[in-house]
């Protein structure tokens, strides 16, 4: 099933969001659990993504799923200084209330690390809905068991970033443009300390893709460093655009753009 492609120019500001990227280490290296979205989503229904959701009122007011840390700690970790100090506990709170409602799994908040921040464009490819989504990384809580919900996903799988990109690649399974390049780097991370590790000592990279329509009519979307982004400097390895191709999205190079 490919995602369709939008064409809507949304003009309502981005729904803050929060998802986590949950990884372990195993015998072939670092793995990361996606889940698969129930074919009834609103929002990419029937792909594979890591998990997260939108900002909830009520995660403003339980600051208990963080224990007893001080929320300026918080919000010094996103690197963003213009956001309230309250709505950065509150995207803390909503990346473990979601990772703990659809597979299981209660993380431990002192291990959840910022990794990323995207802004989707005023006009969406994969949806027609604008999301301001900082993304986390957090290991695996040990001895507890992913079970996903049968309401907002429908399955949950451990899977190196290589395979996950690969199963993409020969149609196995859908995925959007941010788990694309997201999996892209966490692809040349071998083990789970790796991951944390680079996360603690960068500042979460703001991503705000740059689309366009080339030629002949593909969907194109740009990342930093890309000639047709309005920001030079690379903020990771791997390719700097995806092409609307073949019904899903491809880096020039193919499959290898993104593994090496």
């Amino acid at each position: 099933m490919a995602i369709p492609l939008n064409a809507e120019v949304v003009l309502t500001p981005p729904l803050p969001a929060a998802t986590v990227m949950v990884v372990r280490d195993a015998s072939d290296g670092l793995e990361v659990l996606l889940i698969r979205r129930h074919v009834r989503s609103g929002v990419l229904g029937g792909v594979h993504v890591f998990p997260g959701g939108k900002l909830d009122a009520a995660d403003h007011h339980a600051p208990d799923w963080l224990g007893l840390r001080a929320a300026g700690d918080w919000h010094a970790a996103l690197g963003e200084p213009d956001l309230p100090p309250g709505v950065a506990v509150a995207l803390y709170v909503a990346a473990l209330r979601e990772t703990a409602e659809e597979c299981g799994l209660r993380l431990d908040p002192a291990q959840l690390l910022p990794w990323s921040r995207w802004i989707t464009p005023r006009q969406p490819s994969v949806t027609n809905k604008r999301f301001d989504t900082r993304f986390f990384v957090a290991p695996a809580p040990a001895g507890q068991t992913v079970v996903h919900d049968n309401h907002e996903a429908t399955e949950a799988v451990w899977t190196t970033p290589r395979q996950a990109l690969q199963r993409y690649w020969d149609g196995a399974i859908d995925l959007a443009p941010p788990q694309i390049m997201s999996l892209a780097e966490l692809a040349r991370l071998p083990r789970v300390a790796d991951a944390l590790a680079l996360a603690g000592t960068r500042r979460p990279p703001c991503i705000e893709p740059e689309p366009f329509d080339d030629e002949g009519g593909q969907r194109v979307i740009c990342y930093p460093g890309d000639p047709r982004h309005p920001l030079p400097t690379r903020l990771w390895a791997g390719p700097t655009r995806l092409t609307h191709r073949n019904q899903r999205f491809e880096p020039e190079g193919g499959l290898a753009a993104l593994l090496d």
